[in-house]
């Protein structure tokens, strides 16, 4: 967000969602503490609600322009698609959804999912949802992170916590029936 200094990230979650297609959607949700209330004002003027949506996308954008996302090695394309802003109990804590989506070549048998990015510190905790195909089971994960398998392996799920050092890899293994 612009000049705004006061507007803090205080919590993240990933939902993504793996097609039988290859197509991956990918919704991100980003929660705020905004003391001074400043999207209230950006949300309530159409103009600069559309400009900040703008925003936003360029910059979630920009980011995953530096990722290298393959999908059984072929490299995939990640496209910020859309992106909403709202408000959970009151305008000091505004939330943004960004909605994400990009197409791989999936098979039958084992399929490897891989991302490469900036090594960071996480600045706030977040959690993260894959879901699998019905006929689909994850077999293994690199995630940096301990990791959990649920629904027989099909949604895998993990948490990163403030102040953890990504080592900037991420490595899913899943195969399709």
């Amino acid at each position: 967000m612009g000049e705004m200094s006061d507007l803090t990230p205080i919590y993240g979650l990933g939902l993504f969602l793996v097609r039988e297609t290859g197509l991956i959607e990918q919704v991100i949700i980003f929660d705020y503490h905004d003391p001074l209330e400043e999207y209230k004002s950006i949300v309530m003027n159409k103009q600069k609600l559309e400009e900040e949506k703008s925003l936003l996308m360029k910059n979630m954008q920009y980011f995953l322009d530096q990722e290298e996302v393959k999908i059984n090695g072929k490299q995939v394309y990640p496209r910020v698609v859309d992106v909403e802003i709202g408000f959970k109990s009151d305008y000091k804590y505004p939330y943004i959804v960004f909605f994400i989506m990009f197409i791989g070549e999936l098979r039958k048998g084992v399929n490897i999912y891989e991302d490469k990015y900036e090594p960071d510190i996480a600045e706030y905790d977040y959690r993260v949802y894959w879901f699998f195909p019905l006929k689909a089971r994850v077999i293994n994960a690199d995630l940096d992170v301990p990791y959990s398998l649920i629904n027989n392996g099909r949604v895998l799920l993990f948490t990163v916590n403030k102040n953890t050092k990504i080592k900037g890899y991420e490595k899913i293994e899943f195969e399709m029936q």
